[in-house]
This record gives structure tokens, C-alpha cells and sequence, in this order.
């Protein structure tokens, strides 16, 4: 067993559904906390706003017929990894359409880790160097290997986000562009990239 599957299997015995995930976002709001101890009142606030986002998208979205039959194709049984933390805006967004999709084929067995409580599998899927979030991970569950990985956000959000931060534009302005990227975009690219990755 090489160590980046250890580290996978490791994380599954701490892991959540999505369900769970949305009641442990829940239950620490409820406390005043966030899913990662000791980054302070925003990351409470960020929470708040991601879970009502979750909430959103779990009502809005839905794979069409298309869509679906792709995610049938899958034969064999997949675990989805997915490392995230609930204060993170672009889990919120993208969370509830990798459920969705997940759902679509019950060969595919969803489980959300969270980033903090699992560093060497993070370690082993950064993106250009950072512990960015979400990332999902597509594991052969048989024969115990990483059959693709995505994250954290979309390409085109990606790219503006690159954009915003070469150009040093504040947090605060970025993040409400790639709100309303996403909205506008209606979670198709996160969908038409997962399933490019599977076909």
C-alpha cells in the first residue's frame, strides 16, 4: 500500500456523509465554532454564509437525464474523498453538486474529510504548492487506486481567481465575483469537469 492510498483509507474512518457534514456545520454554529478550532469569529461567519449556500444549492440543483446516464456508466465501486472545511467558500458551492452527482449511482460512496484533521492527505493533492479546498479525490475502492482528483474550484473560477490575486485585489472583491460566478453558471462546470475526468 502506497502511502497516498494509507492516507485515503486512513481519512475514510474519520469521515462524514454529506449529510453528517451538514449537521456537524449545523451543530458547531450552534456553539459559535467552525469546523476548524481557533481561526477566530470570521471563520464562524464564513460558516453561517457557506451552509446557507449548501442549503441553496441542495434545492436548486439537480443532474439532467444526460448527465446522469454518464455517472451510470460507473460499473465498478468509487470512493469520493472530498477534503473540505465548512467555512470554505468554494466547498459550499461545489459540495452539494459533487452530492448530487455522487447520488446519481449508488456505486459511487461519498465521504467529506475535513482538511485540518487530515494534512499528509492533503499533502498529497495540493495545488501549485497550496492546501487549497475543496478537493475531491476519485479512488478505485477494489483495486485501491487515485483515479483522478479535482479541485478546488472550477477552471473559469480558477482563472479568476488567479487574476484577482496577481493583481492584489482585496479578499473581500473576489469572493463576491466568484459568488456571482457561480451563481450565474448554475454548477454546470463543476459538473461537465468531474465528468470529463470519469469518461
Amino acid at each position: 500500500m502506497n502511502s497516498t492510498v494509507k492516507h485515503i483509507e486512513d481519512s475514510i474512518k474519520n469521515s462524514f456523509s454529506y449529510q453528517e457534514y451538514e449537521a456537524l456545520i449545523e451543530q458547531l454554529l450552534s456553539q459559535n465554532k467552525s469546523t476548524t478550532e481557533g481561526f477566530g469569529a470570521d471563520f464562524v461567519q464564513y460558516s453561517k454564509l457557506g451552509l446557507q449556500r449548501m442549503q441553496r444549492w441542495d434545492k436548486r440543483f439537480m443532474p439532467d437525464q444526460q448527465q446522469k446516464r454518464t455517472l451510470q456508466n460507473i460499473k465498478q465501486p468509487q470512493t469520493w474523498v472530498v477534503l473540505a472545511e465548512g467555512w470554505c467558500g468554494d466547498a459550499a458551492h461545489s459540495l452539494p453538486i459533487i452530492n448530487k452527482l455522487a447520488e446519481a449511482n449508488d456505486q459511487i460512496w461519498l465521504r467529506i474529510v475535513l482538511r485540518e484533521q487530515n494534512l499528509e492527505l492533503m499533502n498529497d493533492f495540493l495545488t501549485n504548492g497550496g492546501k487549497s479546498i475543496p478537493k475531491l479525490i476519485i479512488y478505485d475502492t477494489q483495486n485501491q487506486h487515485v483515479l483522478a482528483d479535482w479541485g478546488p474550484r472550477p477552471q473559469p473560477a480558477q482563472e479568476l481567481f488567479l487574476q484577482a490575486k496577481n493583481k492584489g485585489v482585496a479578499f473581500e472583491v473576489y469572493e463576491q465575483e466568484l459568488q456571482q460566478w457561480y451563481n450565474k453558471d448554475k454548477g454546470q462546470t463543476t459538473t461537465a469537469e468531474i465528468l470529463n475526468l470519469l469518461s
